[in-house]
């Protein structure tokens, strides 16, 4: 029972796990320069997929990494969320939203 216990805190431990910034937040990285700008991440996931419309946007810290999560729907009516490094504006991931 110990083993299986300490495997389990051990695996809850290092799951990866992401925390919401708000806007206080995201206002202090940008002074310290440790995000870019907002619009220039935002103008990174649109030129990925011209026309669409933007969704939603939140910044998160995942494992110590700051990165914007970008939703938007595509001219197809398609939503797609992708991640973007909030330090470097590189896409991350980009996926079909479920």
């Amino acid at each position: 029972m110990r083993p299986l216990l300490l495997g389990l805190l051990l695996s809850l431990a290092f799951s990866s796990s992401a925390r919401d910034l708000n806007q206080d937040e995201a206002l202090r990285l940008r002074r310290e320069g440790l995000i870019l700008p907002l619009d220039q991440l935002i103008q990174a996931a649109m030129q990925r997929h011209p026309g669409a419309v933007l969704l939603e946007v939140e910044l998160e810290e995942e494992d110590g990494v700051l990165l914007y999560e970008v939703e938007l729907v595509t001219e197809q009516g398609v939503v797609r969320e992708l991640e973007l490094h909030a330090g470097t504006a590189e896409v991350l991931k980009d996926e079909v939203d479920d």
